[in-house]
């Protein structure tokens, strides 16, 4: 390995398994202090169980690297605040948050339950929101006391996110409000060294096999497309210090591809100067679709 990561410190959260295990194991192997952090809790959020982090800890020192675990609960204000203090109190610095855990409880619209919409809400955008805000209060206070970092977050979002699906109203709204969040931080936090992106990928794990089982089969030979080992390397490079300059950006990552997604951006537009009848509003509308590109369909439709 090159040592991109060298005398790093990196928090993965989620990263008992999947695509957090992998980050964390592909950083590690670059170079960084990982803190891995994991509740080991069900595919649907309940259960837990402190395993999963130790294995992937335990994995880590195996192959000479330095991890420790944390089994604190981020979408909670003491949980995100205590993942950030292992960091600093265990290797005296914090350089990379990679925000990744989350769980599912798909349902249709007229089929999910409150209970089920706050619960995968919070998982994915209040557990990215609250290690972001307990990272960026570090960095802050580092920059005000005349060490600015290099520091670097990488946010989880999702094609769901992006584009939408199918069955999965609280999901795609969660992964879809990561993206503005990671817009903002990106904005906000800049002052202070830090720069901000997210990603969504495309790998199999325990949420995708059950949602996609045939997609994400391993083949029986040859290149594993879906393997979450694949998104981890520019997971790494944006993590990284090497990423200089890039920030504000949402990637997907499947297999070998890597693409650079472009988001809203204006599109046909008409203005008549004055306020129109509901019936030219629709004629209007109706104008400027046949002029625009069709939108991609939403996973699973």
């Amino acid at each position: 390995m090159s040592g991109l990561c060298s005398e790093r410190v990196a928090v993965v959260t989620g990263a008992g398994r999947g695509l957090g295990r992998a980050h964390a194991l592909a950083l590690a192997a670059e170079g960084a202090k990982v803190v891995v952090n994991d509740l080991g809790v069900d595919l649907d959020g309940t259960g837990g169980a402190v395993g999963p982090a130790q294995l992937v800890v335990d994995e880590i020192r195996a192959r000479g690297g330095q991890a420790v675990t944390h089994h604190g609960d981020i979408a909670t204000t003491e949980g995100a605040a205590s993942l950030i203090r292992t960091a600093v109190e265990t290797y005296g610095r914090l350089d990379t948050l990679v925000n990744n855990a989350g769980f599912l409880r798909d349902r249709m619209l007229v089929n999910l339950g409150e209970d089920d919409w706050d619960a995968v809400v919070r998982v994915h955008l209040k557990g990215h929101f609250l290690p972001l805000k307990h990272a960026a209060a570090h960095w802050r206070a580092e920059t005000k006391a005349g060490r600015v970092p290099a520091a670097r977050v990488v946010n989880t979002s999702s094609g769901a996110g992006l584009l939408g699906s199918v069955g999965q109203g609280n999901y795609s709204a969660a992964k879809a409000g990561i993206v503005g969040l990671t817009l903002v931080a990106a904005a906000e936090l800049g002052r202070y060294g830090v720069l901000v992106n997210a990603i969504a990928p495309a790998a199999r794990t325990r949420m995708t096999e059950a949602t996609f089982a045939e997609t994400m089969a391993a083949p029986g030979h040859g290149f594993d497309a879906m393997a979450p080992e694949n998104v981890s390397p520019l997971v790494v490079w944006l993590g990284s210090a090497a990423s200089a300059g890039v920030t504000g950006r949402v990637f997907e990552a499947e297999g070998g591809r890597i693409t650079v997604m472009e988001g809203w951006r204006p599109g046909p537009t008409a203005d008549k100067g004055g306020r129109r009848s509901p019936a030219e509003a629709g004629e209007t509308a109706l104008k400027l679709l046949a002029e625009a590109t069709t939108p991609k369909p939403v996973y699973g439709g």
